[in-house]
């Protein structure tokens, strides 16, 4: 029984390695053996050998969870998805196996993000988050704990506001932390033209005046987004976009450099955003803005496969000029992925990732793409008790098994919820 005056709830102990890294340490990730991890009211309250909890605190209550022959990691920080969306693309996928998007689209079949803001329009609320809550469970299961959730198959205020009602109910519902994006600039709403300047910025005025604002007063949303690449927004149209984001609290978020750099990503080194994603032809000079002003570069390997794409992204450069690196599912209809750890695998084997790296982008680096590293992403003390138990004998395990799931437990602010 512990001496301390300091009560605590659970002590996870006996695993092989506990793995985190330090919020004020960037790039340092510590690997901890012969320790314990004790927790309080939702929160850790040490990472200490037994010893130091047994005499340092109030143990006679606690419940003891075994992590024998497993490692204990946070939970994972899925920091860029499109969550919420209907239905499903699956034939559209096992067609372009094959078949260009041209000669799938002569059969028929609506492709890209046109096919999905037709689909989720369609949906009701009701199916949207019953299909999301499907998703998110999952994603719970393979370890993940707090997921970033983008609108952006709506395209009208409606069924974008639809879109973000279902994050705000998921929130409610689960225990998987949400944290709500608007991208009412993923695409143009396909009843207009977007080569007519006069209805490409009728859209454009309505995001700015009516539809970002009304988000922000109705607390749907914490970050601001948009799609800035050639066929899309412009930069100037993305920087009045998510200006009107930051008028109205809302931080800025960008998606660019997925097809072209067309000066979207030093726009937002200079607002600056707090993340900018994708980065694919992001030319050396923006790449050094984004670390000078701070901004999280936040990395898509399971899009790059699914999409096979033409350029995939590259670390050295990144990493060269300091930029903080973040990873994400970018789970979407046209890349159905649920799996950090598939993403880690996938950074590590195609992109240039070290093991390491990848820890840190999938934990604090991408609790700093959503301004959560003093709450989450890393084992420290006064943090949010998430985390999880992998049955795995050490942490290179992590890339080397490729497709199992090896997550036992779940721990969510302190509460065993797998």
């Amino acid at each position: 029984m512990g001496t301390g005056s300091t009560k605590v709830d659970r002590i996870i102990t006996g695993a092989n390695e506990v793995v985190t890294g330090i919020t004020n340490s960037p790039g340092t990730l510590r690997r901890l053996n012969d320790v314990s991890i004790a927790v309080a009211d939702g929160r850790i309250a040490a990472v200490e050998t037994d010893e130091a909890i047994e005499k340092g605190f109030d143990t006679a209550e606690a419940e003891y969870i075994d992590a024998s022959d497993s490692i204990v990691l946070p939970g994972y920080v899925d920091c860029h998805t499109h969550l919420v969306f209907g239905f499903s693309r699956a034939k559209e996928y096992a067609l372009k196996m094959t078949e260009s998007i041209a000669e799938i689209e002569k059969k028929g079949i609506l492709t890209g993000i046109p096919a999905s803001i037709e689909m989720t329009r369609r949906a009701t609320e009701e199916q949207l988050y019953a299909d999301a809550l499907d998703r998110l469970q999952r994603m719970l299961r393979h370890g993940t704990t707090t997921v970033e959730s983008k609108s952006g198959y709506g395209i009208n205020r409606d069924d974008e506001l639809k879109i973000l009602m279902v994050n705000q109910c998921l929130a409610a519902s689960q225990p998987v932390d949400i944290v709500s994006t608007f991208l009412g600039a993923h695409d143009f709403p396909p009843e207009i033209d977007r080569l007519n300047q006069r209805q490409r910025l009728g859209y454009i005025d309505e995001l700015v005046t009516d539809i970002i604002p009304e988000v922000a007063q109705r607390g749907l949303a914490e970050f601001c987004d948009i799609y800035c690449d050639e066929g899309y927004y412009t930069a100037e149209e993305a920087k009045r976009i998510l200006r009107a984001g930051i008028d109205n609290g809302l931080g800025a978020k960008i998606h660019a450099d997925a097809y072209a750099t067309i000066g979207g990503v030093a726009m937002a080194a200079q607002l600056p955003a707090v993340s900018a994603d994708h980065l694919n032809y992001t030319p050396p000079e923006e790449l050094s803005a984004l670390a000078a002003n701070g901004v999280v570069g936040v990395v898509l390997p399971a899009l790059d496969f699914a999409v096979a794409h033409p350029q995939p992204f590259t670390i050295a450069e990144m990493v060269d000029r300091g930029v903080t690196l973040a990873l994400g599912t970018n789970l979407n209809p046209g890349n159905w992925t649920e799996s950090m750890k598939f993403v880690m695998v996938l950074a590590c084997r195609n992109h240039g990732f070290s093991l390491e790296q990848a820890v840190l982008a999938s934990t604090i680096d991408a609790a700093r793409a959503i301004r959560r590293e003093g709450s989450i992403g890393s084992l420290e003390v006064g943090k949010q008790a998430d985390m999880q138990i992998v049955h795995l004998p050490s942490l290179e395990h992590i890339i080397y098994r490729l497709d199992c799931n090896p997550v036992s437990s779940v721990i969510k602010n302190g509460q065993v919820v797998v």
